[in-house]
């Protein structure tokens, strides 16, 4: 069921706008659904200010990938089905990437991004030390940039920074979404070519991380973690809550541990499962 409350997800915005079947086609939009190795996909392209005004989302491409309750069970299919996703939003990908953990490692349903970073492979170094056993690899940074209440420094004024000083191609933020569906919560992941801007899910956005502020594409890929309380009811005490699912805590890690085995399949390709693993424990 789609609760009538915001929502990151651009899919559920064009499903609400049509659910009833009254309307099959938004101007300026552009959407598809089809079925990966079992696992639901749906692209929708925004591609102009018609676009733009009805789903309330800058121009660009969102494709959102929906997963089963116990999709750990298909893990290396999901983390697979992903990657291709990735690759396909990003286009070619750059041989040097910033990969960048956003939100607050210290709140549960933000810690995504944090969380993903542990699973991430950091090359640069390694490529410089010995180019030869790692020419196979694509050149990736990381930045944990935390948030604002701790640092007291904007992310996008970090990334920015460290972009000037490392000059990456590409930029992939990872940070967790605000849904409309609570059966999607945990339960999907969005890559988006327009960039993100940390802390709007729940409504304390802050600068945002795209083309236009750091000078380079930015990919975002996210997981809805949370639910506006008020979509669920009109009792003003709920305004300013958010709900979140029970085993958000075993949910959360898992689909951080997804989405950072996809990035690593995404970006160097020719790498297994297993090698990953040795990488990371080395």
């Amino acid at each position: 069921m789609v609760i009538n409350g915001r929502t990151d997800l651009a899919s559920e915005v064009r499903r609400r706008l049509c659910g009833d079947g009254s309307v099959t086609e938004l101007s300026g939009v552009r959407a598809r659904e089809e079925t990966l190795e079992g696992f639901p996909v749906t692209t929708v392209e925004i591609l102009d200010e018609r676009g733009e005004a009805a789903l309330g989302k800058p121009r660009g491409t969102y494709i959102t990938m929906e997963l089963p309750e116990h999709f750990r069970d298909r893990f290396a299919d999901a983390a697979g089905t992903l990657a291709r996703l990735i690759g396909r939003c990003a286009g070619e990908l750059p041989g040097r990437v910033l990969l960048t953990a956003l939100g607050n490692p210290d709140i549960t349903p933000d810690a995504i991004g944090s969380l993903t970073a542990d699973h991430l492979l950091v090359t640069e170094h390694l490529k410089e030390r010995d180019p030869e056993s790692f020419a196979s690899f694509r050149s990736t940074l990381l930045c944990r940039p935390g948030v604002l209440g701790t640092s007291g420094v904007e992310s996008a004024r970090q990334i920015r920074a460290l972009c000037r000083e490392t000059t990456p191609e590409l930029v992939v933020a990872i940070d967790a979404l605000a849904g409309a569906d609570l059966q999607m919560l945990c339960r999907s992941v969005q890559i988006c070519n327009t960039g993100i801007a940390p802390g709007s899910g729940v409504g304390n956005a802050r600068e945002a991380l795209n083309r236009e502020s750091l000078g380079l594409p930015v990919l975002a890929i996210g997981v809805p973690t949370v639910l506006d309380a008020s979509a669920l009811s009109d009792d003003a005490a709920l305004r300013g809550m958010f709900v979140t699912p029970r085993s958000i805590d075993s949910l959360v890690r898992s689909c951080a541990r997804l989405v950072g085995t996809a990035l690593n399949l995404a970006l160097h390709p020719g790498l297994s499962l297993e090698e990953m693993e040795l990488l990371l424990d080395a």
